[in-house]
């Protein structure tokens, strides 16, 4: 099939040219003829399969006609990130369009998203926090909403919007189309689909495998000696672009710094940094200019940056569902990619579960002429696994420009999600060449 078939307006096909489309994805195959009929959908899809454009080419296809300069679809997402990447999705795909949007999110000024909203917008996407004070402010009117989308629900239950995204069903109308898409459905999500949907379509994509472009790996190490492994895994290995993920936000700072100290270009992102440091950050890391960047689980789902050869697990995650989304950052689109993980004796149970899953056991590689024994350095303090290390920095909770108390997605967008889900994460392999040895 080819996006032709999918009988959308032929005027979108400037914009699905601009973004490189030639055929659908399977989410996209199954999601956008649904979502064209008008039903109302629950899509189940792994990252980095093409979902975004899922929901958002029948968005655009049904915005077409009808009026212009008022707010017809609503899309709430988790983190800045997230509604960033949506943002500038539509703006490629409308592309020959006179369709436009906006971004509505906390830890930015509110002058230029009240503007926005003022000069009329047909699309908003918007992180819910931001947008419930927009609608009591007056500036978001959402009684026009035609489609409503809900996506990276479990994200928003584990970061503790839910009952926010309660509050803003009330100011949108009851008949709408609704797609609500999560990576997987605890109880509290199935409770809001049954809510907020009527006789939906499930999709479900490849949900418990990661992608087969990837190839995974795990590196037993001590906790003290991470550090040392990283620097002497990445002079060993033919690396392009690498996304390093920790565990806490003081960690990947420091990760970051001290990387760029023995001479890589690197970055950090995660949820202590300023949204502008986030975006300079991205915008390095997508065009080059950092060849490494450290974060934490703020950037393990939706961030869509090409060409990212290497994810380096240096903490593990805390379930096969993060698994799965971190290391969906490589092996995109079809592309190859590794996934490297440091192991302790702490993450066997993990691991032991993840093999299950897969069938078969994980590669355990040791790096040659790696000292494994090396005593830890006297006065080197271990890394604390506990979440509450990535606050205990003395400092006070981000504040808005308005004095009141920043809201959880300025303040703890991207932390460790309070909520653990259960689906598992899978493999298939590739070949490729490294100058390790398996144990």
């Amino acid at each position: 099939m080819n996006f032709n078939q999918l009988e959308l307006d032929p005027r979108l096909a400037v914009g699905i040219k601009r973004v490189g489309y030639q055929t659908p994805t399977p989410i996209q195959e199954a999601a956008i003829p649904a979502a064209l009929e008008g039903h109302d959908l629950i899509g189940t899809a792994q990252t980095g399969t093409g979902k975004t454009a899922a929901f958002v080419l029948p968005i655009l296809n049904k915005l077409m006609t009808g009026r212009l300069r008022q707010t017809r679809a609503l899309i709430v997402t988790p983190t800045r990130e997230l509604a960033e990447q949506i943002h500038q999705n539509i703006r490629e795909l409308s592309a020959g369009t006179r369709l436009r949007s906006a971004t509505i999110y906390g830890g930015v000024g509110a002058a230029p998203q009240i503007e926005a909203l003022r000069s009329g917008v047909e699309i908003l996407v918007a992180c819910p926090g931001r947008l419930l004070d927009q609608i009591q402010s007056g500036y978001a009117k959402l009684d026009r909403v035609e489609i409503l989308v809900l996506d990276e629900a479990d994200r928003m239950l584990d970061m503790g919007f839910l009952p926010d995204v309660q509050r803003i069903l009330k100011y949108v109308p009851k008949e709408r189309q609704t797609m609500l898409f999560s990576a997987t459905f605890p109880q509290e999500i199935e409770d809001l689909a049954a809510q907020t949907l009527y006789q939906p379509q499930r999709i479900a994509v490849d949900i418990s495998r990661p992608a087969h472009t990837v190839e995974h790996a795990l590196y037993p190490v001590p906790r003290h000696l991470k550090r040392p492994l990283l620097l002497a895994l990445l002079k060993k290995t033919d690396i392009d672009s690498v996304l390093v993920f920790t565990r806490t936000k003081r960690r990947a700072q420091r990760l970051a710094h001290q990387l760029g100290q023995a001479g890589y270009r690197a970055t950090s992102l995660h949820g202590d940094r300023t949204q502008g440091q986030r975006q300079s950050a991205l915008k390095g890391f997508r065009n080059g200019t950092y060849q490494i960047m450290v974060a934490t689980d703020i950037a393990a789902r939706g961030l869509d940056v090409d060409g990212i050869s290497h994810v380096i697990n240096y903490d593990m995650p805390d379930t096969a569902d993060a698994y799965i989304h971190r290391i969906g950052r490589t092996g995109r689109a079809e592309k190859t990619g590794d996934a490297f993980t440091f192991i302790t004796s702490e993450d066997e149970d993990l691991v032991s579960t993840l093999e299950k899953i897969m069938g078969e056991p994980l590669a355990r590689e040791r790096l040659p002429d790696f000292d494994y024994q090396a005593p830890m350095v006297q006065g080197q303090a271990l890394p604390k696994n506990s979440p509450k290390s990535e606050t205990a920095n003395g400092r006070k909770p981000a504040s808005r420009t308005d004095g009141k108390p920043a809201r959880k997605e300025d303040r703890h967008a991207g932390s460790k999600a309070g909520h653990k889900t259960g689906h598992k994460a899978g493999q298939s392999s590739k070949s490729r060449q490294r100058s390790t040895q398996r144990v």
